[in-house]
């Protein structure tokens, strides 16, 4: 007997899922593996981002707990106002892809953590509030895995143009998005925090379909 899901069989739901996608990037996206540290801001919506387009492992990490000030950016509902994060994100993702492998942890990243933390993905995405945090992991994962891609954030905050958003090539695996000097202290909306997340989430995409990040 064929199985279904929502009175479908599988496989074609799966593939209707996957009908509006870019040519030849089903398959790759799929075996892929993501590991986000943040489920903030910038992870909520890099993860929704990546789980709609297919990536079929995400790995999510944070220690916080959902509240009612993240509800302006972050994509939670009010019933989820004092869950962890990374429960609740998983809840969410799972509703916009079923067909996803989640693995999460509700830990804090710190340098004695990062080597295990990132062993077994193939792309880092970085989407921490703290530039301290920041550092802290481009430290670790450029010294543990120098080879590993690694895509950050770096100024989403205030009203500031849109336009000003840019991804730019760090090193020779690191990739930056945002205005690059907007601080957190002035304010964070919405619309600048998902802009800059999708600069990311396309980032991680054009990495896992091997295409170049930046134009040649």
């Amino acid at each position: 007997m064929t199985p279904k899901f929502q009175g479908v069989a599988v496989n074609d739901f799966f593939m209707g899922m996957k009908e509006r996608n870019v040519a030849g990037t089903t398959e790759p996206l799929q075996n892929a593996r993501v590991t986000i540290a943040g489920a903030g801001g910038l992870g909520s919506n890099i993860a929704i981002a990546l789980a709609r387009s297919g990536v079929g492992h995400l790995t999510i990490i944070d220690f916080d707990i959902i509240e009612m000030s993240n509800l302006n950016r972050q994509q939670y509902k009010v019933s989820q106002v004092g869950m962890p994060k990374v429960v609740a994100l998983k809840q969410n993702l799972l509703e916009f892809n079923p067909f996803i492998d989640i693995e999460i942890y509700q830990v804090e990243i710190t340098p004695d953590n990062i080597e295990t933390l990132f062993a077994d993905c193939d792309i880092v995405c970085e989407a921490f509030d703290n530039p301290m945090a920041k550092a802290m992991l481009l430290d670790g994962v450029t010294n543990y895995y120098p080879d590993k891609p690694l895509v950050m954030g770096n100024g989403m905050a205030g009203l500031h143009i849109t336009n000003e958003m840019q991804t730019k090539q760090q090193l020779s695996n690191v990739y930056i998005c945002g205005d690059g000097y907007s601080k957190g202290p002035e304010g964070l909306m919405a619309p600048r925090v998902m802009v800059c997340a999708g600069h990311e989430a396309n980032a991680i995409l054009r990495l896992l379909t091997e295409q170049p990040v930046l134009a040649e």
